[in-house]
Formats: C-alpha cells, sequence, structure tokens
C-alpha cells in the first residue's frame, strides 16, 4: 500500500511544486496518510482545503478505504 501511496504522491507534486511548494510521504497507519506538505504550502492559508478537498479526494478515488489525510508539521 506505502508504494502505491508513494506513486499517487508523486503524481499530484508536480501540481504543487508549480505553486511553490512540495509534499512528502510520512507514513501510512490505521487507514490515515500521514504526509508533510513544505515550501510554500507549509504555511499556506488555503492548506486545509488542498489537503481536504484535492489531496483526499484524489487518493479516495484511487483507495476507498483511506479515512483522512494529515498534515505533519515537523
Amino acid at each position: 500500500m506505502e508504494d502505491k501511496l508513494k506513486d499517487m504522491i508523486d503524481q499530484i507534486r508536480p501540481f504543487l511544486i508549480m505553486e511553490g511548494g512540495d509534499i512528502e510521504f510520512v507514513k501510512y497507519e490505521d487507514n490515515f496518510l500521514y504526509i508533510k506538505l513544505t515550501g510554500a504550502c507549509k504555511n499556506c492559508i488555503y492548506q486545509d482545503n488542498t489537503i481536504n478537498d484535492g489531496i483526499f479526494e484524489f487518493f479516495k478515488t484511487e483507495v476507498p478505504e483511506l479515512q483522512g489525510v494529515i498534515n505533519i508539521n515537523l
């Protein structure tokens, strides 16, 4: 499952890079995807929208058991 999620992250990465941000896979645990948004995405006021309306919806189509995407600010 982790390889599939990492491949999917690689598919959306170019869109975030175009906006000055990036995304990193942290882990997949208990049907939650943990990511780390970096660059411009790290402090963007639209971060929640990006995660819930963009990233989560994209992943949910391929991984129906996914319950959510959690951004880890390390």
